[in-house]
């Protein structure tokens, strides 16, 4: 599986749009909730974090990128006919601008709406002397064990900084009074960005950075302070892997400490900075203009995520959506395998709780019938159910196989973590693939019955992951049909051994055929559409990139065949062109969670075909991920997922409908009754839960009796 991936061929030019100016629309989207006065203030506030953690990854790995190609002189463009200096020109552009937006949204928005709710941001020239003296007593009785003053001078080089740590400069005044010379206070991470003041009305806060600052004459008592900015840094992070090392393992772990120690892409630091500090850290970090950005301040708002659930604020937050248990296929059901052994189920999460699936688990750990389990993972949470779980069935004796793929973004070190543990509790650890992420979601459980071997399966849109579960929409499919399972007997075959990957009966599997059966599924529809039959393309995805699958689904437009596409992220397509593009439409939906599932639905000449599974439209999910898609075959669940794909396409609240320009605007909702498909899921899965709950109240009791008295 590992052999190299047939280059493709080439793709005909159409008009396509740069994917790194699409994702910075994607975040000017979820921007936009920030300004949303119909959202609760702490919603905002978390939303702004996200715009922030967001921004921070994009430039830790695509923006470097970009930046590496414009540093070796590369000189290719990219689909939409962009050169790297042109991309990375645009990008600065771009990200300074909403830079300014959240800034501009915190000031004016934000930190006045959180006013009018009793929470106020202090410096301490604003507070009265019961808070200073707070903070004082703060500073001396925690953070002054804590922080490290670093001199910088002939003999004390600039200290290396941590990627994205906060950090403060201090310009000091040196021997001679016309001398400069200059120190680093990190802000330690360890401890609470915001502190809450003593107040006698409302709720009074203080950033930590302010805290230091006001004290820090207390760090440098033989020099006089002369100025003092916080700044910080974001380095490139991607991954430089050489996967033929014997050890794949060892390999990451050095790569690890190496993205550490990458290089800087972006300098932060405030507007009010003084010239002789910023001229400083400009020699220092060595970082071109274009790099550096002068903000309003504060930096780094990434920490209003933990500050969102500030406790006692819970009526400035949305409304929580309670996952319904059991998942409304598996009501009245004691046992999970009976349950599946009836009929396919499907589960929609967060409205339907992921504590099914983890339950799907532990039920065959301790099953004593149950002989083996074999399961992907690509990214769990730090105290993983599904881990302990699997953990617990190899301590009974199971036979355990587990892909863990090692190479999952920013999440290498808690797998490498999980890989270790479930190594040491007796179960079958494969890191992965070389060449290749492994990122479908199959779980596959091998059990002894009565009439033969059964395999029952698992197969998601998500994660195995409990955390995430509760904020991302993802299904499931639950299946023990003999096809499925031999399909997924073959593949653990490929990805354990050295098997050749299969003709599948059911499955669709990247690399190898799942490119192959979107162009056949979209060129059918061209063909139905072009003899009159019904036709029709429906897709959801994150993100739409890939030039041929994009290329295909101008042809399909010009067929006249009516394409509807659900794309969250990037979308590299471009709706409403005359002549290419007029019957497509494009849609996001950004709302209170993250859309995740990808479905795909073609009208197969009044014959409907609906799949799911783990794969955007990407040339890296089609050409270098193992992906797993998958059909509903099962009537009932069939018209469930056409009914969930008709229920995001009616949303007029989250969803924004991408122009002809490139840009998004708001459904008019004038005349129209409000849709949150988002909230309406949720309601639909409580209103059937309280159905199948009164139809079980109605029923009445059935008297058992003894064999010898019964007639």
């Amino acid at each position: 599986m590992s052999e190299k991936i047939a280059a493709k061929a080439t793709v005909p030019q159409v008009p396509y749009y740069n994917r790194e100016l699409s994702w910075m629309d994607f975040n000017m989207r979820v921007l936009e909730e920030c300004f949303e006065k119909e959202n609760p203030v702490m919603e905002r506030v978390r939303f702004l974090s996200i715009t922030a953690s967001n921004l921070d990854e994009f430039f830790m790995v695509r923006v470097a990128g970009v930046m590496e190609q414009v540093r070796s002189k590369y000189r290719k463009p990219d689909p939409s006919g962009m050169m790297p200096d042109e991309i990375y020109q645009a990008l600065a552009k771009k990200i300074h601008e909403f830079s300014e937006k959240q800034y501009s949204c915190l000031h004016r928005s934000i930190l006045p709406a959180l006013k009018r709710s009793g929470i106020i941001f202090l410096s301490p020239e604003e507070m009265d002397e019961e808070q200073r003296g707070y903070l004082s007593a703060y500073f001396n009785r925690i953070l002054f064990p804590v922080l490290t003053p670093l001199a910088v001078d002939r003999s004390r080089p600039f200290p290396f900084l941590a990627n994205k740590s906060l950090n403060i400069a201090v310009r000091l005044q040196g021997k001679d009074d016309d001398e400069d010379c200059f120190a680093v206070v990190q802000v330690p991470s360890i401890l609470s960005r915001y502190l809450e003041l003593p107040s006698k009305k409302g709720r009074c806060f203080v950033l930590l950075e302010n805290v230091i600052m006001y004290c820090m004459e207390e760090l440098f008592e033989e020099r006089r302070i002369r100025s003092t900015c916080p700044f910080r840094i974001t380095r490139n992070s991607d991954l430089d892997i050489d996967e033929e090392s014997e050890d794949l393992l060892i390999e990451i772990q050095k790569s690890i400490k190496k993205r550490k120690r990458g290089a800087p892409v972006r300098l932060e630091i405030l507007q009010k900075c003084d010239p002789a500090t910023k001229d400083f850290l400009l020699e220092m970090l060595d970082v071109e203009d274009s790099s550096i950005y002068e903000l309003a301040g504060p930096l780094d708002l990434t920490f209003f995520s933990k500050f969102a659930n500030l406790p006692g604020c819970e009526a400035m937050c949305f409304k929580p959506i309670k996952p319904v248990y059991p998942p409304v296929d598996f009501w009245g059901y004691d046992d999970i395998f009976e349950a599946i052994r009836e009929k396919d189920r499907m589960v929609h999460h967060p409205y339907e709780s992921f504590d099914i699936v983890v339950n799907f688990i532990r039920a065959a750990a301790e099953d004593e019938d149950v002989l083996a389990i074999k399961q992907t993972l690509y990214r769990v949470s730090g105290h993983s159910p599904i881990v302990a779980a699997l953990i617990r069935a190899a301590e009974n004796g199971k036979q355990v196989t587990v892909l863990v793929e090692l190479k999952a973004r920013f999440d290498e070190e808690n797998n490498i973590l999980w890989a270790k543990k479930l190594e040491n509790a007796g179960c079958h650890v494969i890191y992965g693939l070389a060449g290749l992420k492994t990122h479908c979601k199959i779980a596959l459980v091998v059990r002894r019955e009565e009439d033969g071997i059964r395999r029952y399966l698992h197969m998601g849109t998500g994660n195995y992951n409990d955390s995430t579960a509760k904020i991302y929409t993802d299904i499931g499919l639950f299946t023990c049909k003999e096809p499925f399972g031999i399909d997924a007997s073959s593949l653990f075959n490929v990805l354990t051994g050295y098997s050749r990957p299969p003709e599948y009966n059911k499955m669709i599997v990247a690399p190898h055929g799942m490119r192959r059966f979107f162009e056949y599924m979209i060129q059918q529809e061209i063909q139905n559409a072009q003899q009159g039959l019904p036709s029709g393309i429906t897709a959801k995805v994150n993100s739409l990139v890939d030039p041929a699958i994009i290329s295909l689904l101008y042809e399909a437009s010009k067929a006249g065949v009516p394409v509807r596409l659900i794309v969250r992220g990037i979308c590299c397509l471009i709706p409403g062109l005359i002549g290419v593009s007029e019957n497509i439409q494009v849609i996001s939906i950004v709302g209170q969670l993250l859309e995740h599932s990808r479905i795909f639905r073609f009208e197969n000449g009044g014959n409907p075909k609906i799949y799911m599974g783990s794969a955007d439209w990407m040339p890296r999910n089609l050409d270098r991920r193992v992906e797993l898609v998958f059909p509903i075959e099962d009537p009932d669940l069939k018209q469930r997922a056409f009914d969930t794909l008709d229920l995001m396409l009616s949303d007029n609240i989250n969803a924004r409908v991408m122009q002809s320009s490139k840009e998004y605007e708001h459904i008019d909702r004038r005349g129209k009754t409000p849709c949150n498909c988002q909230t309406e899921f949720s309601r639909l899965a409580q209103e059937a839960v309280q159905k199948l709950s009164a139809q079980n109240e109605e029923k009445p009791f059935n008297p058992l009796y003894s064999p010898r008295t019964s007639d």
